[in-house]
């Protein structure tokens, strides 16, 4: 096999052109076998093949940078820098990142699991180069969507103001997970097919068989192709940046002969190559949705398997009838359609479903815009990627105290994605923010009530829920909820155990058949039932908070605040994720070192004199 002699990039270079594509082979054969295994992003990475390979054996990574945007197309360059003997591992306990990691590869440029954030990282690193003298090369690999988001956008407009020697090669698989939206996406289609750009394609594949340094000077070129090229309909040539293509991205001949000759040209050059998603693999090829990020799967007969009824499933249900009773409901998702349960809501509502690509700011200032003018808007989006919106929840919808719903999925930690997607900062970043509500239910029922009850109310209402598995219930089903009131699901003679969401199952653990140990659903974490929690303060109960959420700034800090404005002082200890990053890995083996599962639970109550059962051994 030639991917036994590829130890390092470095490797590639000795390599034929029949020896590449045949290793190209062997890395697709490699990929599918691991993310049959494990799971993993398997679409993206094999789309990317043909394109790492030449980038490795033009460039020479580590000196020269090569950023991955989004860091899951970067499976081969993973396997190719030296984590050949231990890619099995990835995405696993104690593995290799599924994304590019600074910490983990000196082959790896930047840390990523967010989109559109290469181009920033470049622009950086170009100017660092040149301020310090150095000569290296810059390559952003940025596909699966991310260009169409606000901040490489944005980037654009400060690469094309510096003008310093960069690549950027566009992945263009007309994807990011759910199809590509936008106008940038639309004009990318229609450039494919104007006769025009197909001459020019016909142009280069003359180039590329009679290359030669005497008859073909590309910089030359290139400025004859920019009077057809670099016209008023490449949007590129309004950023002033050099554009080639589009190419053909499993072309790997091409692509060697390419990046040989582009690497030589100075100032900013975007490289645009037509891939296809899922590349070699058939069920890929024809449903790259699903085979995105799928569970494991039986490489031979691979099969879609159901992942169980989500949270996301039972929001995605719940909104789609909801809408049928609030005529002015309007759903908004940052590109995370089929992540966020909406596929059905799309289908059944299309006109009141905006997709706004990779564009969160986008998408939670659309919603203020929508709620100013009365509609009732609600927004999808991922705990972790709420992040990136957070001026706009603060400046756009909560100053106005706006009608806004934001459904915020994946809180918590996550898991096979690790730090750059555990949604472990939610609570603190929003409950700082005058007039934003925030809840948890403990159930799809909940779940239910907790929305019907937010539009109803009004003003900017945070509704949290876990990546995780929930039990079904049936269509119709509305019960009422008393906003802001907590519910004792145990009551308890000497302590309470304070707690929401995901960790709502360790505390029933704990507390078992034990009469001295109640549990309570504190299901709204903003504004918090301050009644209970005086009452259950001033008649001496020993409470225990818990999340899954960090410590600091969050649940417990909140009643920790409350029971000081109310003057008391009970014997009460706050247990939740420590102030560190937790990489990617098991839930329960995280929840077990952070002390937040019923183990950790028991140990607080045995600390506090409670009578608790035999606490298991602590890993």
């Amino acid at each position: 096999m030639v991917l036994d002699k590829v130890n390092s990039p470095a490797d590639l270079k000795a390599l034929s052109e029949d020896e590449l594509l045949a290793l190209a082979e062997e890395l697709r054969s490699e990929i599918i076998r691991v993310c049959a295994q494990n799971g993993g992003h398997l679409a993206s990475s094999l789309g990317a093949v043909e394109l790492v390979v030449a980038l490795h054996k033009v460039f020479d990574s580590p000196r020269d940078r090569i950023l991955f945007d989004v860091g899951h197309q970067a499976y081969a360059h993973k396997i190719l820098t030296g984590r050949k003997e231990v890619f099995h591992t990835i995405r696993q306990e104690g593995g290799i990142s599924g994304f590019t990691k600074v910490s983990e590869s000196e082959h790896d440029a930047i840390t990523v699991g967010h989109a559109s954030t290469s181009l920033a990282n470049a622009v950086g690193m170009a100017i660092a180069r040149d301020t310090l003298g150095e000569d290296y090369q810059i390559v952003s690999v940025i596909g699966d969507g991310a260009l169409t988001g606000g901040m490489a956008l944005a980037a654009l407009n400060v690469i094309g103001e510096q003008r310093r020697k960069m690549l950027i090669v566009l992945n263009d698989n007309e994807m990011s997970i759910s199809e590509n939206v936008g106008a940038l996406n639309r004009f990318f289609k229609e450039l494919q097919v104007k006769k025009w750009v197909q001459d020019t394609e016909k142009w280069g594949r003359g180039v590329l068989e009679t290359i030669s340094p005497k008859l073909f000077n590309l910089v030359d070129r290139a400025k004859e192709a920019a009077k057809l090229v670099l016209h008023q309909e490449n949007p590129f040539y309004a950023w002033g940046v050099r554009y080639v293509g589009p190419v053909d991205g499993h072309n790997l001949k091409g692509l060697v002969h390419l990046l040989h000759e582009l690497k030589e040209l100075d100032g900013p050059t975007i490289l645009h190559i037509v891939t296809q998603k899922g590349k070699g693999y058939t069920v890929a090829e024809a449903d790259p949705i699903y085979w995105h990020g799928p569970p494991g799967f039986n490489p031979d007969k691979p099969e879609k398997v159901s992942k169980g009824y989500s949270w996301s499933a039972a929001f995605g249900d719940a909104v789609t009838e909801l809408a049928h009773l609030e005529p002015r409901l309007f759903v908004i998702t940052p590109a995370m359609r089929e992540g966020s349960g909406l596929v059905r809501y799309s289908q059944t509502h299309p006109a009141r479903y905006l997709d706004t690509g990779i564009c969160e700011d986008v998408a939670a200032t659309a919603a203020a815009g929508m709620a100013l003018r009365g509609l009732k808007p609600v927004l999808a989006i991922y705990s972790t990627f709420l992040q990136r919106a957070y001026d706009q929840v603060i400046h756009d919808i909560a100053i106005e105290n706006l009608d806004v719903v934001l459904a915020v999925d994946r809180a918590g930690i996550v898991g096979g994605d690790g730090a750059t997607h555990n949604g472990v900062f939610d609570v603190a970043y929003l409950r700082t923010v005058p007039n934003v509500q925030i809840a948890a239910p403990k159930d799809a029922l909940e779940l239910r009530a907790m929305l019907k009850e937010a539009l109803r109310r009004g003003g900017p209402v945070a509704i949290r829920y876990a990546r995780d598995n929930v039990e079904r219930v049936a269509e119709g089903s509305w019960p009422e909820i008393e906003w802001g009131r907590w519910e004792v699901l145990k009551e308890g003679s000497k302590a309470y155990v304070l707690t929401f969401g995901k960790t709502l199952k360790y505390a029933l653990e704990a507390a078992g058949d034990n009469p001295e140990v109640g549990v309570v659903n504190a299901r709204f974490l903003k504004p918090l039932d301050r009644e209970l929690l005086e009452k259950l303060a001033l008649e001496g109960y020993k409470l225990v908070t818990v999340e899954d959420h960090q410590k600091m700034g969050g649940f417990g800090s909140a009643v920790l605040e409350a029971l000081g404005e109310l003057g008391l002082k009970p014997d009460l200890r706050v247990l939740g994720l420590p102030d560190q990053f937790f990489d990617h890995g098991s839930i329960p083996r995280m929840h077990r070192e952070a002390g937040i599962d019923a183990a950790g639970i028991l140990e607080a109550l045995a600390q506090m004199g409670v009578r608790v059962r035999e606490v298991g051994a602590r890993d």
